[in-house]
């Protein structure tokens, strides 16, 4: 089916889909798979050493012909690896967790496009001001790191009020067609999905780590600060794991007094220790403990119920938004 949204305009998208960065998940093949489907794709740059952005960057730049976008989690500064993202041609960005304003500046003054996480229409409403281009509405459903203040489809209309304009993409509980036209009958012009492409073939997640997504209930989820090592005090939300039941069992110690802390689980691409409560999720040539890394999933799990490859995912959604479409038309 056709789809006409602002953010298919600006990013000349044939879907309005975009794949959230899934950390080492996010390789080129994937985002290539991505732009090819017709989709947008984003790649994080938070676990990548500031020396390797460039070479990183050009590599999916390339595989891409240039349409994907770089995600800076401002948590740290940031501002090495935004220049070296512009260094090689990157002009779509998105920011979240931090003082978005510097770094909108140096992109809006690069000619580039702003997306911005946020949780509550508090925020929305700033974005005009601020000068972002996208807003995205995480809702708590949502895998991984989180700063929304309510389920999705609460959020989302009440986002939409506050944008004073600014074109809104939905984020957290969506997996297929029928969510995508739930977010734009409430006012979003895309959904964000994470959790639905972590469990696809190209994706460079570890193959268990895929496995425990597709297996997962909702009953198996937990929002949770536990896995903090590089980003504390932030909530997230993750499949349980053999880390958190040491830990629950364990009396839920404080930081500090965790059983296992300490124990060397893996080793990080470049060599560096990979610990346990570290942040770093599984990724597919990872060595050693995968198991005890933060499997991040959302309430999407619910809805996602094998492996497949990118195009299976998104010409579900679109025959499954076509359903939806007739099934709400045949009701009038």
């Amino acid at each position: 089916m056709s789809f006409k949204t602002a953010l298919t305009k600006v990013l000349d998208l044939r879907v309005p889909v975009v794949a959230a960065p899934l950390g080492r998940g996010t390789s080129a093949e994937f985002l290539e798979a991505v732009a090819d489907c017709g989709g947008f794709g984003f790649t994080a740059l938070m676990h990548m050493p500031e020396e390797t952005v460039g070479d990183e960057l050009a590599k999916m730049s390339r595989a891409t012909k240039g349409r994907f976008g770089a995600n800076l989690t401002l948590v740290v500064d940031q501002r090495k690896r935004l220049g070296a993202a512009l260094d090689v041609g990157v002009r779509v960005f998105s920011l979240w967790q931090g003082d978005i304003d510097p770094y909108v500046r140096i992109i809006k003054g690069a000619g580039g496009l702003v997306f911005w996480t946020v949780g509550s229409p508090e925020d929305a409403a700033r974005a005009k001001d601020i000068g972002v281009d996208f807003i995205v509405c995480q809702g708590r459903e949502a895998g991984g790191h989180l700063v929304g203040s309510a389920p999705t489809m609460s959020l989302l209309p009440s986002m939409v009020d506050a944008a004073r304009g600014v074109p809104v993409v939905a984020a957290g509980g969506i997996a297929d067609g029928r969510g995508l036209v739930a977010a734009l009958a409430l006012g979003a012009c895309g959904v964000w999905m994470g959790t639905r492409f972590v469990a696809s073939k190209e994706s460079a997640n570890h193959r268990g780590y895929k496995e425990r997504v597709v297996a997962a209930r909702g009953t198996d989820l937990v929002e949770t600060t536990l896995f903090d090592a590089g980003w504390h005090d932030s909530p997230h939300q993750v499949v349980r794991n053999s880390t958190y039941f040491r830990w629950e069992e364990a009396g839920r110690p404080p930081n500090g007094q965790r059983p296992g802390e300490g124990d060397r689980i893996s080793s990080l691409p470049n060599g560096k220790p990979l610990h346990r409560y570290d942040i770093a999720a599984a990724w597919d040539t990872m060595e050693g403990d995968w198991e005890a890394t933060p499997l991040y999933a959302g309430a999407t799990v619910e809805l996602i119920h094998d492996v497949k490859s990118v195009a299976e995912i998104v010409g579900g959604i679109e025959a499954t938004a076509q359903a939806a479409i007739e099934a709400v038309t045949d009701l009038r």
